[in-house]
């Protein structure tokens, strides 16, 4: 594991140690050996960071162009293994990217919804993905492994990092979704793919909200 990425990861813990209460389901389904896809929802902008924060694995986030606006930031995200996604273009080069780090074994983050996401739009209520996690999927031959985190929106704010754990997020893995053996990258098999993650995003959000007795009204 990279220095910088160890670094970070254990002041994100020690931070989450202080502040976080994280009620975690099926934690295992993240320490898959091998390459997969971490399909991760986004209900604000934290999601990546707690994710990382939570795994043993280091992960390589798919991230967009904005963030890498400042040379800084930028310099930081890249020694952390993130790469670039360009939303409004076509992500070729970011595909490419994913599929060759899914191909070494790595575990690669994508967030499918595409940036931040609430109400009927959000995919732990139907809402549409996009499919380049599929397409991913797909031409590496490695499993989704979905993951619905919820309680983010709520640290937008200095209170919940304030000591004596005020902060509280659930986060739930499902079993991995694997492509079809030897299926190609075509819509039809995308879009078997995305169906499948959907309702996987779904199921999970149905089991944290029964589990934790967590209304659907308090979630964006």
């Amino acid at each position: 594991m990279d220095l910088l990425y160890r670094i970070s990861r254990l002041a994100g813990r020690f931070t989450f140690l202080c502040t976080m209460r994280a009620h975690v389901l099926n934690a295992h389904q993240a320490e898959r050996e091998g390459g997969y896809i971490l399909a991760l929802t986004h209900l604000s902008h934290l999601e990546p960071m707690c994710a990382s924060v939570l795994s043993q694995r280091p992960i390589d986030w798919m991230t967009r162009k904005e963030f890498f606006k400042y040379r800084p930031i930028a310099a930081y995200l890249r020694a952390c293994n993130a790469f670039l996604v360009n939303r409004q273009g076509i992500p070729v080069s970011s595909i490419r990217m994913a599929i060759q780090r899914a191909r070494q074994g790595r575990a690669v983050g994508i967030c499918p919804e595409g940036g931040v996401t609430h109400g009927t739009q959000a995919a732990i209520r139907g809402g549409k993905i996009k499919k380049g996690c599929c397409s991913v999927a797909l031409r590496s031959g490695v499993p989704i492994v979905p993951c619905v985190m919820l309680g983010t929106d709520k640290l937008n704010r200095v209170g919940p990092w304030l000591p004596f754990k005020r902060a509280e997020i659930w986060v739930a893995y499902g079993p991995p979704i694997y492509p079809p053996a030897g299926a190609k990258s075509t819509r039809a098999s995308r879009d078997a793919l995305s169906a499948a993650l959907v309702s996987a995003f779904r199921k999970l959000y149905a089991e944290l909200r029964e589990r934790y007795g967590i209304c659907d009204s308090t979630v964006p």
